[in-house]
């Protein structure tokens, strides 16, 4: 017997059912059942709830119901740990989630006995180095991408960029989307940077509106060295995989790089990214 964490989309009403009938199925078989605590008072089943900080010892597989943010959650909480990661979809199509609801247990049911296939996806390593004490967190993980962006509507910020140590340029802009190839049709995709497969590893670097001529995405290798310095005279909004984490002011600092640990998505068979794509942009055949 195995112990399985759920991750529910907090406003999705059949995404709460269909986690209760999998707790219910799951504990007649004798497996242990954790929820994060919010989630599991939200469910009425507040003997199940477990601090986040304790969630992933021991643990076998983390199943996500929502959409691709409750993905980007459950990745924060359980990554780290290479716990494989089931997501289950309550949305629109998805670029993360890999199952419909009516597929759930089936799909819990191949993990279990081994049978599943597992994609990695990169993740990026953020150190924040914040002397201005305008946020607590020092460190994060993201899956899709990491922001510096303006806080007020009108006001470009300013961020001074180095790349593997040396200084590269100083980016005057709404804002700057450091991303991975997942990330790529994020945020990145507004701001018109490339679709990149998701499966290969890169850093892109995408500015937001940028006041200069300078306006194209960066390709970096993997293992490049990204550092982001908020210079005067605005703050900037740190949001990491949609998680605002605070107001950052001048002389702040944002440190990127790949992480050695990965994102382990548990899928049902190669996955078809161009289909994906179609499907999502409506795009014909000819």
């Amino acid at each position: 017997m195995v112990a399985i964490v759920l991750v529910v989309h907090p406003e999705r009403e059949e995404a709460a059912q269909v986690a209760l009938e999998t707790i219910e199925w799951l504990r007649a078989a004798g497996h242990e059942i954790r929820v994060p605590l919010e989630e599991a008072h939200r469910l009425s089943v507040p003997e199940l709830g477990v601090a986040d900080n304790h969630l992933t010892t021991g643990l076998a597989l983390a199943v996500s119901l929502g959409g691709d943010g409750t993905m980007l959650r459950t990745v924060a909480l359980v990554a780290e740990d290479d716990v494989p990661i089931l997501g289950v979809n309550f949305g629109q199509l998805g670029y993360l989630t890999d199952v419909e609801p009516d597929g759930i247990r089936p799909a819990i049911e191949r993990v279990l006995e081994g049978k599943s296939v597992i994609e990695e996806r990169m993740l990026l390593e953020v150190e924040i180095i914040a002397p201005s004490g305008a946020t607590s967190e020092t460190h994060a993980l993201a899956l899709n991408e990491v922001v510096l962006e303006k806080t007020t509507g009108g006001h470009t910020i300013r961020l001074n960029v180095d790349l593997d140590g040396v200084p590269f340029t100083s980016y005057a802009a709404d804002g700057l989307i450091v991303a991975t190839p997942t990330g790529s049709t994020a945020y990145a995709f507004s701001a018109r940077g490339p679709i990149v497969e998701p499966t290969h590893r890169a850093i892109l670097l995408t500015p937001v509106s940028p006041h200069m001529l300078f306006d194209r995405t960066l390709v970096l290798d993997d293992d490049s060295d990204v550092r982001l310095t908020v210079t005067g005279p605005r703050d900037a909004a740190l949001v990491v995989d949609g998680r605002h984490l605070g107001d950052l002011h001048p002389g702040d600092v944002v440190h990127c790089r790949a992480s050695k640990s990965v994102a382990r998505l548990v899928i049902s068979g190669p996955r078809d990214f161009h289909s994906i794509l179609k499907a999502k942009f409506g795009l014909s055949d000819r």
